[in-house]
């Protein structure tokens, strides 16, 4: 039983010393009519030049204008040595697997087992793949981080029950769309629009928060939760731009809380374990976005920015934290503060006509890259 404290307490160590926020970045491949017309499946203006797999180099190529997003471009030219490097702890080229990127962050959800608060999310421009990496498609090698994430849980429960463990998971899936949070865990689209869900503390004596009749679900094998998966993704909201046809307009925000005790050690923890599916940015006027869709825009646009500006509070080390600025960051105060370990893929679309908007994405990725929150506190009951 010993062994296992100090695999615990090595393990999260090691964590801490790699820093408790890491940014990754991930380049989708070219699909579909994106090919047409390229001589080639790989991106032109994005390079991978370091082994390490810690580097992108986005060249920018003459022919395309900064704002000329959402266009399609037959053939650009290449142009002068107008390069911008961008260094972050993991860097996925197109070519890399559902498979490998999750080797990379298993050991954080390792970390939500061993009691820590964990938050991992997807920030990018729409249809950068985004919602492929969190939630990925199907259930073969296509699986993405939320499903994997759960199966590793789910892997060690046995072993977990052999050391004198006893283990609950309790599982809730939401969105918020427009500002207003929303159950995708129910049985219809109309019910969770119904229901008017609010942030509360847990105490008076505690920054820990929950969101009022939230369905949350206890469940006691990995086959339930794909249940709830499905039923997710069907309520989730979803609707055609120029961007992209299929565009999350919503944050998603996956949670699992993994509560254990331990008789014989007297050991007890709980840790939260965040998987987030952030909607995708969009310049105005490139989206095409009216009515409905314009204010979907304007509150995905705005949450986004609320979000960066926790993060640089964060990272000066401000007084004031404007968690309660948005809905999103109000959520996800515990997880994105010094007691939590937190993770970011920004994810980048590899067609040329986007390159401004992946210089924002990478930019933003860059500074949140260089923040530093102190050390993650694990949670014991």
């Amino acid at each position: 039983m010993r062994e296992e404290s100090m695999r615990r307490k090595l393990h999260n160590t090691i964590q801490e010393l790699k820093g408790n926020i890491r940014v990754f970045s991930r380049v989708r491949p070219l699909l579909g009519d994106e090919l047409l017309g390229m001589d080639s499946d790989v991106p032109q203006h994005i390079n991978f030049p370091d082994p390490d797999k810690k580097i992108l180099e986005l060249e920018k190529l003459a022919g395309i204008t900064p704002n000329e997003v959402c266009e399609s471009v037959a053939s650009v030219r290449r142009g002068s040595n107008n390069k911008y490097e961008f260094q972050f702890d993991r860097v996925f080229p197109p070519s890399s697997t559902q498979t490998e990127v999750f080797h990379e962050i298993s050991q954080l959800v390792q970390s939500a087992l061993d009691g820590y608060n964990v938050c991992i999310f997807a920030y990018g421009q729409t249809g950068s793949g985004k919602t492929f990496t969190m939630e990925g498609r199907g259930t073969g090698d296509n699986r993405g981080m939320i499903p994997r994430s759960v199966e590793k849980i789910f892997a060690t429960r046995d072993d977990l029950l052999s050391k004198g463990w006893i283990v609950s998971y309790l599982v809730s899936f939401l969105e918020i769309y427009n500002e207003t949070i929303r159950d995708l865990l129910v049985q219809s689209r109309s019910q969770a629009d119904s229901t008017k869900h609010d942030i509360k503390l847990v105490g008076p004596n505690t920054n820990e928060v929950f969101v009022t009749d939230l369905t949350t679900v206890e469940v006691q094998h990995q086959d339930a939760v794909q249940v709830l998966l499905k039923r997710a993704l069907e309520n989730r909201s979803v609707a055609e731009t120029k961007c992209n046809e299929r565009s999350s307009r919503s944050h998603s925000i996956f949670r699992m809380k993994i509560t254990g005790s331990n008789s014989v050690t007297a050991e007890s923890c709980v840790g939260l374990l965040n998987l987030v599916d952030l909607a995708g940015s969009e310049r105005l006027k490139e989206s095409g976005s009216q009515g409905q869709r314009l204010k979907e825009t304007q509150n995905i646009n705005k949450s986004l920015a609320n979000l960066s500006n926790v993060i640089m509070a964060l990272a000066n080390k401000e007084t004031h934290v404007p968690y309660r600025n948005s809905k999103l960051t109000h959520l996800l105060q515990n997880c994105l503060g010094g007691s939590s370990k937190m993770l970011m893929f920004v994810n980048v679309s590899p067609k040329e006509e986007c390159f401004q908007e992946t210089l924002n994405s990478l930019r933003f990725a860059t500074q949140v890259n260089q923040c530093n929150i102190g050390q993650a506190q694990k949670k014991v009951k």
